[in-house]
């Protein structure tokens, strides 16, 4: 008796849906994975509720691999295998065995930063006489040479803190905008395409979409690539907390704290329900605690929680 497998547009779309969400989890546990990359798997997830099954199926089936996984990869000498085989090789044996590490900021971009910090390290570097810099995690800086004696330097990516007590003008780009200052103590950041400039004392200028705008102590001024904000005032000691190894969050999205969190931290928090995301949050988290945040926002919002390799964990 013959057996015909018969493909229907059901069967192809389910398995195309199962597919998409192995690519989704072996992206998680790659160690490339970025948080563009986790908002756009929780749009995927929140396509249909037949994306949402797929993506827990898979999930539920890493779980059932996982053992056999470290099996293969303590017992089997390596050998070819298609990307979903063995679903990834149980997700590329487990990711190759918790292989998510923290690369340098930027990617390779960031090999030519003068200045890196890696996830979780801050540094300081004397920048010139009377010019110090405090880089906070996964930053980079490069030296800019401006002539006639002006220092200057670019924030490629990151948070810095900014000491100037210089008779000559410190010029800093970050985005598409431009600071001068000669003595000044500013906090600047530029993360996920948006720049954030904080004064902290003293007072500095800020050259952005043909606009001159001063700041004073206790003011900040967020800009991107196609919207400028307006002066307002901020408590400063909250902008530099990470300084004391503190992190506050005052009214923010749980969105935004994972956000954050996710600088500091190797792997990854990944917050698949939308809804959640969007709750308020006040907060203060030493830098130390980092490694149970995954818990304790499951004990305060009942998420549920799935741990990855290298320090992935889904909250659902």
């Amino acid at each position: 008796m013959n057996i015909f497998s018969i493909s229907t547009p059901r069967a192809s779309a389910d398995q195309q849906r199962l597919n998409e969400a192995q690519d989704w989890l072996v992206l998680l546990t790659s160690g490339r994975a970025t948080a563009a990359d986790a908002q756009a798997l929780r749009q995927w997830c929140a396509q249909s509720p037949q994306h949402a099954a797929a993506f827990e199926q898979t999930k539920a089936l890493w779980h059932c691999l996982q053992p056999a996984a470290e099996q293969l990869e303590h017992h089997s000498r390596p050998r070819p295998l298609g990307r979903r085989a063995f679903l990834g090789t149980a997700i590329a044996a487990s990711a190759a065995l918790f292989m998510v590490h923290a690369s340098v900021p930027g990617g390779f971009a960031g090999l030519t930063a003068d200045y890196v910090t890696a996830v979780g390290e801050q540094r300081r570097v004397d920048l010139a006489v009377g010019v110090s810099l405090e880089l906070n995690t996964q930053t980079r800086i490069s030296r800019r040479d401006l002539g006639a004696g002006e220092q200057g330097i670019e924030l490629l990516e990151g948070e810095v803190e900014v000491f100037s007590q210089s008779q000559q003008p410190l010029n800093v780009q970050a985005g598409q905008g431009w600071l001068s200052v000669r003595q000044a103590r500013f906090n600047l950041r530029n993360t996920q395409q948006q720049v954030c400039v904080t004064c902290i004392e003293g007072s500095l200028q800020v050259q952005v979409a043909g606009r001159s705008i001063r700041l004073d102590s206790g003011r900040q001024l967020t800009y991107d690539a196609h919207r400028v904000g307006e002066p307002h005032a901020v408590d400063p000691r909250k902008v530099i907390a990470w300084r004391e190894q503190v992190l506050v969050f005052d009214n923010a999205t749980l969105d935004t704290v994972i956000s954050e969190i996710n600088r500091y931290r190797p792997g990854m928090l990944v917050l698949l329900n939308a809804e959640l995301g969007q709750r308020k949050v006040q907060a203060r988290f030493n830098l130390n605690q980092l490694a149970g945040v995954a818990l304790l926002i499951r004990d305060a919002y009942g998420a549920k929680c799935t741990e990855l390799p290298g320090g992935v964990v889904l909250l659902s």
